[in-house]
């Protein structure tokens, strides 16, 4: 018997979000619980998005495409890579066509890595591999004096566009997904990631001496978000200005980054990275993060849907 793909009535939302791939994957979950959180914040929220398969009058499947700021939009998949769930997608992607959104991405575990074929073929586009590490906050302070921290909160709106999109150039860390994104759309996802934010924001400034004595620049950000509801702290941005990177401030930057996190009540510092970002791996890993998770990060742009 063909499934019937509809829009998710009200009455049978909580039941369809369990019928999404995250649900069953551990991986995935802290996700998919996180967007939850924020969705139970706006009691108007769109739930437009969420469509599932039904058959007999009983749920077979649900897709979710979760509308983000600026536009953009996260994918759920469904639990089975089957024509259901083929078929799901299809309709999730003609759905956002529709809705104008500017970008929906969807993240794979390595388990759900048989679901880039179809994906592609429904127009996604590979964007990087990531993996994503962690390191206890625990005995780690910082050791450079020369280093300052001033609150972001302190900079106006532009300026802290400027900022962003000047630590941004040039970076090795998803790079085609920056090509795609605005700067206001990245710093608007850095927002909606850290509910707390500006707050654990900060601009790096670096004391150097120089002719007239001794003088005080920007020359980075640090942007960390920490979990509401586990002991953990993520590191979202780390960046420095193109002229400073290569001169040993990232390792005294992060070890600030320790002592803030551990400030918060968190026992684990937690980050993304590109797995093509070499020089950013070896930070890292000098500064003691392991990776333990991998996923592949998959999008798509309104310019390469099918038609």
């Amino acid at each position: 018997m063909n499934a019937t793909l509809v829009e998710c009535p009200a009455a049978q939302r909580r039941e369809a979000l369990l019928h999404l791939a995250a649900v069953h994957d551990a991986a995935l979950q802290p996700g998919l619980q996180e967007a939850l959180a924020e969705v139970k914040k706006t009691p108007t929220f769109n739930w437009q998005g969420l469509w599932i398969a039904q058959q007999a009058g009983r749920i077979a499947a649900a897709v979710w495409v979760q509308p983000l700021a600026n536009r953009t939009a996260q994918l759920w998949l469904p639990k089975m890579l089957d024509s259901t769930g083929l078929a799901l997608i299809n309709v999730a992607c003609q759905w956002a066509k529709q809705q104008r959104i500017t970008l929906c991405h969807t993240l794979l575990a390595p388990q759900q890595f048989a679901w880039q074929a179809p994906l592609v073929a429904q127009g996604m586009r590979p964007m990087a591999e990531l993996e994503h590490l962690r390191c206890s906050t625990g005995g780690k302070q910082p050791s450079t004096p020369l280093i300052t921290l001033v609150p972001f909160s302190a900079l106006t709106s532009a300026q802290q566009l400027t900022l962003v999109e000047a630590v941004s150039q040039d970076s090795l860390d998803c790079p085609a997904l920056h090509q795609l994104l605005s700067i206001d759309e990245l710093l608007a996802g850095f927002y909606t990631k850290a509910p707390q934010a500006p707050a654990h924001w900060y601009q790096v400034h670096y004391q150097e001496a120089c002719e007239k004595g001794v003088e005080k620049q920007c020359v980075g950000v640090l942007l960390l978000a920490p979990y509401p509801t586990t002991p953990r702290c993520e590191l979202l941005l780390m960046g420095l200005l193109p002229a400073w990177r290569g001169k040993g401030l990232g390792q005294a930057i992060i070890k600030h980054a320790f002592a803030l996190a551990a400030q918060t009540g968190a026992n684990e510092l937690v980050l993304t990275v590109d797995a093509s970002n070499v020089p950013a791996k070896r930070l890292y890993e000098r500064c003691g993060f392991r990776c333990y998770a991998q996923q592949r990060l998959l999008a798509w742009h309104p310019e390469e849907w099918p038609e």
